[in-house]
């Protein structure tokens, strides 16, 4: 006896409610964009500037012990992560601590260094502080340009991909998507207030490539469809397409939640931001490829002159059971 996460068979009109679905894509995605502009990102290190110390001890890296011990030094954002190395000796143990700007400051003053010396030496007295950097604003606004522009070029290159695979009607139904995903994302950082820092960025880069692989699921089905029932309403095949497709992307989105919300609560405070955006990502982006991608499609339509290849073609999964 085998879990079925869907029926075997479904029928369900994925576009009956269409000015619902759409209207409720677009509030969600207005209300994303005033809190981002209204409430603003909750930045990280890596975007506001801060101080990176790099700390050695013979001792192994307890990052509990040491957040515990500079919490009272009231110091912002603070992110401790251990270091490993295949290169360090058995008894070399190393950690990255980032702190943010103080006050507006490139670097923390040698009074506050002082202090957090003497915190982190009341949990390892060996440990010692081989280096001391600082990312100043103008990096920091220059690494915000360079993920925006990481982003944006990540959508262009799906819009080109699209473009020559399909058409230009699923190119741009396939963006529409990635937009939809990516701003939803942007807002719920917003107004969650949750750090947003590099790894956000790499979330984002990957939602992008989760909710495309998504699209180009049921596009190609689509496209399948489209050269078997010639004369089928496109809305239909559509219909069709997606239910067909339904089992896999569902089998799909569910183990890949259950191994992200195991993350989530097991994998701790440092990707804990990273996870989070994932969950979400896979969430909407499992949405949007429904119903944006695919009733933006609709709207647009599609030439339906194709030449007719192997009636089988593309089938030998659509028996899968989920």
């Amino acid at each position: 006896m085998r879990l079925r996460l869907v029926p075997a068979e479904t029928n369900w009109d994925f576009f009956g409610k269409t000015p619902l679905t759409f209207g409720f894509s677009a509030v969600l995605m207005a209300a994303s964009v005033v809190a981002f502009f209204v409430i603003g990102l909750n930045f990280g290190i890596d975007f506001k500037g801060g101080t990176t110390i790099r700390t050695e001890s013979t001792q192994a890296v307890d990052v509990g012990s040491y957040r515990d011990a500079l919490t009272p030094l009231d110091l912002g954002d603070i992110s401790i992560v251990a270091v490993n190395d295949v290169n360090f000796r058995a008894n070399q143990h190393v950690s990255q601590i980032r702190i943010e700007a103080q006050d507006g400051q490139e670097a923390i003053t040698p009074e506050t260094l002082s202090a957090i010396e003497a915190a982190l030496k009341t949990v390892d007295p060996a440990i010692t502080f081989p280096s001391v950097e600082s990312v100043g604003p103008k990096v920091s606004g220059e690494l915000v340009l360079a993920a925006v522009y990481a982003v944006l070029a990540a959508i262009g290159a799906v819009l080109i991909y699209i473009w020559l695979r399909f058409e230009w009607q699923f190119s741009l139904g396939a963006v529409a998507a990635l937009v939809h995903d990516v701003v939803l994302t942007i807002g719920i950082f917003s107004v969650l207030q949750i750090k947003f820092d590099l790894a956000i960025i790499a979330a984002l880069l990957t939602i992008v490539g989760y909710s495309l692989n998504d699209t180009v699921v049921v596009f190609d089905r689509v496209r399948e469809n489209l050269r078997r029932y010639k004369k089928m309403d496109l809305k239909e095949v559509m219909n069709l397409s997606i239910n067909e497709t339904l089992s896999r992307t569902v089998m799909t989105s569910v183990t890949t939640l259950i191994a992200l919300v195991s993350l989530y609560v097991l994998g701790g405070d440092v990707i804990r931001g990273f996870v989070f955006a994932m969950i979400w990502g896979v969430i909407v982006g499992t949405y949007s490829s429904i119903f944006v991608a695919s009733a933006i499609l609709l709207r647009l339509g599609v030439k339906r002159d194709w030449s007719k290849p192997d009636a089988n073609a593309g089938n030998q999964y659509a028996g899968i059971d989920a």
